[in-house]
């Protein structure tokens, strides 16, 4: 009973903070600067040394330590901490920090230790790192499976004007309305009807009517609508079509150009005639005035286009478009990441941020879950009966008529619902939280479209709680790669056809299965390639990222837009095809949101309602209700904010001296205000004999972490420490810009691009 009260506690807690913790969930930038009464603690970015199976983290840290009334003091620490990463954010949440050991170059032993109690009170207890800014520390896998996806080029229109994809799933299939000459067309994203006495289609975009006499075009204005549209009966699934019959006038209406299409497409489009910038140190320009990534390699005048983290090449904009992601040339490697066309650089195959990306792509999220509160809110709904189809190449079946994801193997039924595992006797239900998962549902083939559901794992721990987890591939995103690098792709490439459904007393149901390009056509591969929604081509998207593309989207109660992968900025209606997820927010489009009270993370130090939160402000509840302070948001860790130092950007090096980069060179702290070159030739021989004399007397010392806690200016650098300090800055300023371009901190080209690839320009 008293460990239910608490619980309890922990949830109500939750539900107060969920605001909060969510908008500090993020990586504010460094250094940052913590203020308390006793004085005030500059950190920097913390260095990486070790992030042991991605749940501890040991690193270290420049900081500059200046008491109330006292001087300032530059100094380093080694830390440890465990870790929660977050893919739907790409943050990390670092808790149960630990300062192992702290250096203060230039103090005297007497004020040491007096300045190390100072420092650890100034640490907050829990920290939010970007994703990219570690996984640029971290050595990067030998060793690949890539997924044997397709990469067949979509169809790609251009346009130079206002357009929209009018994109229709397959052969048009139209359905009545009852008692009225007006049919809809089922298998569209598009408000999209055909009246049999005119014998002509109707298209609803945004607030205008466009008619046409055949799907291809072409399609003009209209004014009044056939006497039949005024007979439809209402149905909240046209809700937003009622409001625009009869016509309005709109002040200034935009007529876009429609370009129709019943396989998977993308719309490069341009405001105006192209623009394009020039790259410096490359030979490549890149279209500035399109939301679109298209560049152009100048000696060949070969246009490259990005889509669903895949590259298609053409000698000229109308085509014939070629997979080219494996045959890139160099110059592509090459953009400088001072460039905002920096944030393709992860899908290059062979670059840092490729193979970072593809990292990123294999950090699993865990779950620790309550299996009875979970088994009891699983449920699935189908389109009548259930109904099953073959898994090519198994002895698997998949049911065809429900959003959720269920297995028949053999005569027991899986499903996997927010990236947890349930099975059942009979595949409507009860469902039981599954203590494992039979190795032959990971033998289900990319052709499949419940390929995704390979991603999860699941075990029973020694606690009685079950453990799932999924990485990126749930999500839709997958490792494709060659000799010459891997990287990050959305969707397999596979066409599925959608299911139709046609209930009771009801209109038909139409639900998409995922497909790389069209009805996703907002991608962002920059760190991960995954996270960022996408949206449809269409009036239904997400209102976020789609906004972007025309002027167009919005939201609809019969379709809701496609997210996929992970629905990061989600708002509004969205539904992600590869979980089955709907959602009216941005925690709704989270993969796991709906397990908010069903699960914990790290024992009992973690509880939350929106999954995206993991460990944020999760910690403070589980701590508070057992009697803790309630931190996880920064109200809790003192009043903190990031913002540039007049000191410049500072490192600890593995000798436990501090560091800072002029841009020529390095230089080192004395620890009183003064700092001296240490990249001269002299220095550097000196560096090299000191390091040879201290692994002689030292053989077992590995780094400086691993030293005593004490003044460290006896230790002198090793032998590649600035070798070191070179690699540290190279990856700060890596993960710094992946971050960036992950965050939205800056669009480029054509007024804010979002790098959101196959979309377009608002006018």
């Amino acid at each position: 009973m008293q460990n239910s009260k608490i619980w309890m506690t922990c949830i109500s807690l939750l539900f107060l903070c969920t605001a909060i913790a969510t908008a500090l969930a993020q990586d504010p930038g460094w250094p940052r600067q913590i203020a308390r009464p006793g004085g005030t603690l500059t950190v920097y970015q913390p260095q990486v040394d070790e992030w042991n199976n991605y749940t501890e983290l040991k690193w270290r840290m420049a900081f500059q330590l200046t008491p109330t009334g006292g001087k300032q003091v530059v100094g380093a620490l080694s830390a440890t901490a465990s870790t929660q990463a977050n893919t739907d954010t790409h943050m990390v949440f670092l808790y149960n920090i630990h300062i192992d050991h702290t250096y203060f170059p230039g103090e005297d032993p007497g004020s040491t230790a007096q300045l190390d109690q100072l420092v650890r009170s100034f640490m907050p207890p829990t920290l939010n790192v970007s994703l990219e800014r570690i996984v640029a520390y971290m050595p990067k896998p030998q060793s690949l499976q890539p997924v044997a996806v397709k990469n067949d080029p979509p169809r790609i229109f251009v346009s130079y004007t206002p357009a929209i994809l009018l994109g229709v799933d397959g052969d048009p299939v139209l359905a009545d309305f009852p008692k009225t000459t007006v049919k809809f067309v089922v298998n569209t994203q598009w408000p999209l009807f055909f009246e049999q006495s005119t014998a002509r289609y109707y298209l609803l975009v945004d607030k205008t009517w466009l008619s046409a006499s055949d799907l291809h075009g072409p399609w003009t204005q209209v004014m009044t609508l056939p006497y039949a549209f005024s007979t439809m009966p209402y149905s909240p699934e046209f809700a937003d079509v009622w409001k625009q019959i009869p016509p309005r006038a709109v002040a200034n209406p935009i007529i876009p150009a429609v370009f129709y299409s019943t396989v998977p497409s993308n719309v490069i489009l341009f405001d105006g005639r192209p623009n394009y910038t020039s790259i410096p140190g490359t030979q490549l320009v890149y279209a500035n005035n399109t939301d679109s990534v298209l560049f152009v390699y100048s000696p060949t005048q070969t246009y490259y286009y990005l889509t669903a983290g895949r590259w298609f090449s053409a000698p000229t904009l109308s085509g014939p478009w070629t997979f080219a992601s494996m045959n890139l040339p160099a110059d592509f490697a090459n953009i400088p990441l001072s460039s905002p066309a920096s944030a393709i650089l992860s899908s290059v195959p062979g670059t840092s941020e490729a193979k970072d990306a593809v990292l990123i792509a294999q950090i699993p999220t865990t779950m620790l879950i309550n299996p009875a509160t979970a088994a009891a809110q699983a449920n699935v709904t189908y389109t009548g009966n259930p109904q099953f189809a073959p898994i090519e190449g198994t002895s698997m079946q998949y049911a065809t008529n429900t959003a959720d994801k269920v297995i028949q193997v053999g005569d027991v039924f899986y499903l996997c619902l927010q990236g947890v595992w349930f099975i059942s006797t009979t595949p409507n239900g009860p469902w039981t939280t599954a203590s494992s998962v039979p190795q032959v549902i990971y033998s289900i083939p990319p052709s499949s479209p419940v390929y995704n559901v390979t991603y999860v794992t699941q075990v029973t721990t020694s606690t009685g709680y079950v453990q799932s987890s999924y990485t990126a591939g749930y999500m839709g995103a997958f490792i494709m790669g060659a000799a010459v690098g891997a990287i990050v792709a959305s969707g397999t490439g596979y066409y599925y056809p959608p299911y139709i459904g046609y209930p009771i007393g009801g209109y038909p149901i139409y639900r998409p299965y995922p497909t790389p390009y069209g009805s996703t056509s907002y991608y962002r591969t920059s760190n991960g390639a995954y996270g960022v929604s996408q949206t449809a081509y269409g009036p239904y998207g997400s209102a976020t990222r789609s906004a972007s593309y025309n002027p167009y989207t919005g939201t609809s109660a019969r379709s809701a837009s496609v997210s996929t992968p992970y629905g990061k900025q989600s708002v509004g209606q969205a539904y992600n095809p590869y979980t089955g997820t709907y959602g009216a927010t941005h925690q709704g489009s989270s993969p796991s949101a709906q397990w908010g009270q069903s699960y914990v993370s790290n024992g009992n130090k973690s509880a939350t309602t929106q999954h995206y939160t993991n460990a944020y402000g999760t910690t403070a509840s589980a701590q508070g209700s057992q009697g803790g302070k309630a931190y996880g948001t920064s109200t809790a860790q003192g009043n903190s904010f990031a913002g540039k130092t007049s000191s410049g950007d500072m490192y600890a090096g593995r000798d436990g001296n501090v560091y800072k980069n002029t841009g020529s060179g390095w230089q080192k702290s004395d620890g009183n205000g003064g700092w001296s070159n240490v990249n001269t030739t002299a220095n550097q021989q000196k560096a090299q004999q000191s390091a040879q004399s201290y692994q002689q007397q030292h053989p077992n010392s590995q780094s400086y972490s691993q030293r005593p806690s004490q003044n460290t200016s006896q230790y002198h650098p090793s032998s590649n420490s600035m070798q070191s300090l070179d690699a540290d800055r190279q990856s700060r300023m890596t993960g710094a810009a992946q971050s960036q371009h992950w965050g939205g901190g800056g669009g480029w080209g054509g007024g804010g691009r979002s790098w959101g690839e196959g979309g377009g320009r608002r006018r």
